[in-house]
Order: structure tokens, then sequence, then C-alpha cells
């Protein structure tokens, strides 16, 4: 089953499989369920046609996969545009919910957080031949 472009897991339960899909978590696929009025235990290859029809639908009302992306990178944009402390966070690459970076954030500061980084000498060593 194919829904908005993304292939649904058949052997997982509907509720789950809901969630292979970019802007959708256990509670929208919870709320698509009880408008479609399908059981969440369900498993995706054991759905009718009828009901992959009513899911369908339903998901295509809610705005996910490319125009979420889209939505998110251009609020990101403007936060850097107006030069906002969560845009200059953005820009640099650090936690913007106002985390600690003294001790965590190592994936997102990188290098450049550690104290010795070791190095060689700085001279190139003599190639012998």
């Amino acid at each position: 089953m194919r829904i908005a472009g993304i292939t649904i897991p058949e052997g997982k339960r509907i509720e789950i499989a809901l969630t292979a899909i970019y802007g959708i978590g256990r509670n929208l696929a919870h709320t698509i369920l009880d408008e479609a009025k399908v059981a969440y235990s369900k498993k995706a290859n054991k759905l009718t046609s009828e009901e992959e029809a009513k899911i369908r639908k339903s998901v295509e009302s809610k705005k996910i996969e490319g125009d979420l992306k889209r939505e998110v990178s251009s609020n990101i944009k403007r936060l850097k545009d107006i030069k906002s402390y969560r845009g200059i966070r953005h820009a640099r690459n650090l936690p913007t919910k106002g985390q600690r970076t003294k001790s965590n954030s190592r994936t997102a500061r990188g290098a450049q957080g550690r104290i010795r980084k070791t190095m060689g000498s700085g001279k190139r060593k003599l190639e012998k031949k």
C-alpha cells in the first residue's frame, strides 16, 4: 500500500505503519484512523480497499512529506533572515531550544568544543628514498 508516495510497511499494525510517513506520529495516526473508522490493531496488509481509500483521503487532507518539509525549511530560513537568536543558532548549527552546550551537544558542535586535538608537529616528515 502506498500513501503520499511512501510505501507503508505491510506486516505492521496500521497505527505504527502510518508513522513511516514524514509528519505523521502516533497521535496523528490515531486521529486519521478514527476519521476513517479503522481499528488501530489491524495489520496494513489486511485492510480492505474501502478502508485504504478512507485512510488515503484523510492523510491527503493533512500537511505531510514535501509540503511540511518545505514549510519547516522556510520557517528556519525566515528566522535566519531576520537574524533572530534562534536563526543565529540554526546558522551556527548549535542547539536552538536552550540546551546547555558546555558538556553536551557534541554532535551538533563537532570538534570545535574539544579542548585538545591531536596534531602533528607542523612540519612534514622527510620521505626516504
